[in-house]
């Protein structure tokens, strides 16, 4: 059984999501400030998503993806009022792999949430064959990536763009492809999503190893492994 944690400081919203994911099979733990999910995070290791407000007391939900990240690659999905482009893509930039804008349908929620689950593989049905470009790793088997031997923090999404290119180190991925393929979505053209996902995948390989290129631009085209 899963266990989610709920971060969210309004009471009877806290207790509403609870009880909702209780009663669909998840096990769950709750605080109502920023802190206390930052401690909560680092301790308990059976967490497998954190649902979290980013108007929080103590520590701010957007700290909070900040402090996480450093540490964990935990799925984190933000539910915020905050429905401005800007923010959502903010929020992306620091790691979070999901966005809901507040209000929400818990029937919503839930699906997100089984998303996420589906594409770490809680279904059972995650493949167990490395995938190798250069100096990096992916391993299906373990949900990791690794560039000259050193583990990178990946949000799920991110982790999802490598493994599908990997899979298709040939093939020129249109920002379209990309998003339909992860977010099981409908693309929306003047969407930054992906834009912002690749700068974040960039930056965390080139700070392992700025020797080579691993992702590729091609103007109006896409993107590509280099080659």
């Amino acid at each position: 059984m899963e266990k989610i944690l709920v971060v969210e400081d309004n009471k009877e919203i806290n207790r509403l999501i609870c009880d909702y994911l209780s009663d669909n099979g998840y096990m769950t733990v709750s605080v109502e400030n920023g802190l206390d999910a930052i401690r909560i995070i680092s301790e308990d290791k059976e967490l497998s998503l954190v649902l979290l407000d980013l108007m929080i007391p103590f520590k701010s939900g957007d700290v909070v993806i900040s402090k996480v990240r450093e540490k964990s690659d935990i799925p984190i999905i933000v539910v915020s009022a905050k429905n401005m482009v800007q923010s959502k893509v903010e929020i992306i930039r620091l790691g979070a792999d999901d966005y809901i804008t507040k209000p929400f349908d818990l029937d919503e929620l839930l699906v997100r949430i089984e998303s996420v689950f589906r594409r770490l593989g809680k279904d059972g049905n995650y493949p167990k064959k490395d995938l190798v470009y250069k100096k990096l790793v992916l391993s299906q088997e373990n949900g990791t990536v690794t560039v000259d031997g050193t583990e990178l923090i990946l949000t799920t999404k991110e982790y999802l763009i490598l493994e599908l290119m990997l899979k298709n180190p040939k093939k020129i991925f249109s920002r379209s492809n990309l998003y339909e393929s992860v977010w099981n979505e409908m693309y929306i053209n003047e969407d930054t999503t992906i834009k912002v996902h690749m700068s974040n995948i960039r930056r965390k390989i080139k700070a392992v190893d700025s020797t080579e290129e691993y992702i590729e631009t091609l103007w109006g085209m896409g993107y590509k492994l280099h080659s």
